[in-house]
């Protein structure tokens, strides 16, 4: 799944040098020349990130129309603009910032944090399903055939043979399906309805938590 962004601009080496690198982060882009269409469309369409050059007429009455938007703080928002921008940059108070002539260095930087952003609020929420077995234990307990259904950031559902009781700790293994990687988490059971259970995960630090964030971005922009 590509992840989707709106240029609003007339500057059009500026905006090859993005369609560029944004390309790379797979990052779709439309661009939009004119401040009222791009208003126009920002109503009816839904984006992942928004770039403006405050150096185009018309650009500050489009920031305005967005300060009050639940839009403004939904997607991240990237100003860009000159040192000589009639817009103070500082003002605008998006997201991400930073100036003209653009260095693809700073470019890349900023535009991969952005996106970093969109996929942080989209994974938040995101569950990938799954059908693989996870070893379940209760400290010394191991629970038998237990079943992986989908997986998160946050935690996981699985089905089981034997019922788990709630609240209580757990350590859940599993393997990332396509890689080596054999996963290992504390939790807890927070929910439990027949033979399906679901799973938090107690820490998301180290390693373990980088892999599965990072297979689990790869999986969203593939699907």
């Amino acid at each position: 799944m590509t992840l989707s962004s709106m240029v609003v601009s007339k500057d059009w080496p500026e905006i090859s040098v993005l369609e560029c690198i944004m390309g790379g982060l797979h990052i779709g882009v439309d661009v939009e020349t004119d401040p009222e269409r791009a208003r126009a469309k920002l109503a009816t369409s839904k984006i992942d990130a928004l770039i403006v050059d405050c150096d185009l007429s018309g650009t500050s009455a489009l920031l305005s129309g967005l300060e009050n938007s639940f839009f403004r703080n939904t997607v991240p928002l990237v100003i860009i603009g000159s040192a000589t921008s009639k817009t103070n940059l500082q003002e605008c108070e998006g997201t991400f910032v930073f100036q003209k002539p653009l260095s693809v260095n700073q470019a890349v930087r900023t535009l991969s944090a952005a996106r970093n952003t969109i996929l942080q609020g989209r994974l938040r929420y995101h569950r990938q399903p799954l059908d693989t077995s996870v070893s379940v234990a209760l400290g010394r307990k191991q629970i038998q055939k237990a079943h992986l259904l989908n997986l998160s950031q946050s935690g996981l559902r699985m089905r089981t043979q034997e019922s788990i009781p709630q609240d209580r700790p757990v350590q859940v293994g599993f393997a990332l399906p396509g890689t080596k990687q054999s996963l290992k988490f504390h939790g807890s059971v927070v929910w439990q309805k027949q033979s399906d259970a679901g799973i938090r995960f107690a820490e998301m630090g180290g390693t373990a938590g980088r892999n599965l964030q990072l297979w689990l971005e790869r999986q969203y922009l593939m699907s």
